[in-house]
C-alpha cells in the first residue's frame, strides 16, 4: 500500500492575485544616508520610515519596499537601479 501525503490547496484566484514585492539589497558601495534618501524620493516614504527599511537592508541583508503587480514592480526596480540600488523583484511567498 502506498501512502500519499495531503496535498495543500491552492485556488487558481490565490496563484494570479499573488502579489509581487520589490526587494533592496545591501551593497558595498552606497551611503546609508543616500538609500535613505532614495526611498523617501522615489517611494515617499517619511524620514523615519525610509531610515528604517535602510537600516533592515544593512543589517538583515534586504528589505521589503513596495507590492502589487508585476508590472508596477518591473517599473520599480528600473527606478532604484537607475538611482544605483541594487534591487530585485519576486513572488510574495508569504500566501
Amino acid at each position: 500500500m502506498v501512502k500519499t501525503l495531503p496535498k495543500e490547496e491552492v485556488s487558481i484566484s490565490e496563484l494570479v492575485d499573488r502579489p509581487w514585492i520589490t526587494i533592496v539589497w545591501d551593497d558595498p558601495v552606497n551611503l546609508m544616508n543616500y538609500v535613505t534618501h532614495v526611498l523617501i524620493k522615489l517611494f515617499g516614504f517619511s524620514k523615519e520610515r525610509a531610515h528604517e527599511l535602510m537600516m533592515q537592508v544593512h543589517n538583515e541583508g534586504r528589505a521589503v519596499v513596495s507590492s502589487g503587480t508585476r508590472e508596477e514592480m518591473e517599473r520599480d526596480v528600473q527606478r532604484l537601479h537607475e538611482h544605483g540600488l541594487w534591487a530585485t523583484l519576486q513572488r510574495d511567498d508569504k500566501i
